[in-house]
């Protein structure tokens, strides 16, 4: 896993829609951070932070973002991901009600 700094992220992240755009998926977490790579609690509480991952099938990639930047980070992350949801594919219900249907008889 490649920790990169935020903007570094959301480039390497516009590249990975990218890259997915015609077949494949991108996995987003994001998670509270609280500082500690190893499973022993910190000594001091430290500021709240947070862990963002991206994942596809060939890479993945991850940033922390501090309290003091999220505004800006959280306005370019949205920014990001309304421009490259265009590709969703809309879910096809009809199979599933005559499935249902077949199951009912």
């Amino acid at each position: 896993m490649v920790l990169l700094d935020n903007d570094g992220f959301l480039l390497a992240l516009t590249k990975m829609f990218q890259n997915n755009r015609s077949a494949g998926s991108v996995i987003l977490t994001l998670k509270k951070y609280d500082g500690r790579t190893t499973r022993k609690a910190p000594a001091t509480p430290t500021d709240n932070l947070c862990l963002l991952r991206a994942s596809d099938s060939k890479k993945k990639l991850s940033t922390i973002v501090s309290n003091k930047e999220v505004t800006k980070f959280q306005m370019s992350y949205a920014t990001l991901l309304r421009g490259n949801m265009d590709a969703l594919k809309k879910h096809d219900k009809s199979k599933e009600r005559k499935d249902r249907k077949r199951k009912d008889m």
